[in-house]
C-alpha cells in the first residue's frame, strides 16, 4: 500500500458516502474512518432519513430500522468490500453494520477475527485532549 494513510482513509470515506447514497437514497452528513491494525471502522453520521428518525422514536420502530439496515448492508456490502479491497490492497474477511437509530449513526466494521467495540460519545472530544501520539498503524479521518 503505497498511498498515504489519510489519502486512503479519505478515499474510503468517499466510497462509503456514495455507497450509502446509492443504497438508501440518503447521503450521510459526514463519515469517519478509523484503521487500527486489521480493523477498519466506518461511521456514517446523520445517515438515517427523516422518516427513519421518526420511526425510531418508538422501540419497535427502532428495532425495525436497525434490522432493515443490517439486512440491506448484508445483501449489498459486496460492492463496498470490493472498493475497500481495491483502495487498501487488502482483502476484507468480515463485515458487519450496526445502527444507532436514536442518533441516526450507522457503523460499518470490517475486521478479521477480532472483536470491535464501538462507543458513541455524547459529545465531541476536544482536539487538544485527543493525543496525536497514536501508535503506528492507527489512523483516522473525518470528512
Amino acid at each position: 500500500m503505497d498511498k498515504p494513510k489519510s489519502n486512503v482513509a479519505q478515499q474510503i470515506a468517499e466510497v462509503a458516502k456514495a455507497f450509502e447514497q446509492e443504497r438508501t437514497g440518503h447521503r450521510p452528513k459526514s463519515v469517519t474512518v478509523v484503521l487500527s491494525d486489521d480493523a477498519l471502522v466506518i461511521t456514517l453520521h446523520g445517515a438515517l432519513s427523516e422518516a427513519e428518525k421518526v420511526l425510531s422514536r418508538d422501540p419497535d420502530g427502532a428495532a425495525k430500522v436497525q434490522e432493515f439496515h443490517q439486512q440491506l448492508f448484508a445483501s449489498a456490502a459486496g460492492t463496498l468490500r470490493t472498493e475497500i479491497e481495491h483502495i487498501t490492497g487488502v482483502k476484507v474477511r468480515e463485515a458487519t453494520a450496526e445502527i444507532e437509530p436514536n442518533s441516526g449513526t450507522v457503523i460499518k466494521a470490517f475486521a478479521s477475527g477480532t472483536v470491535v467495540q464501538v462507543y458513541l460519545l455524547a459529545a465531541n472530544v476536544e482536539t487538544d485532549v485527543w493525543s496525536n501520539d497514536r501508535p503506528s498503524g492507527q489512523g483516522q479521518v473525518a470528512t
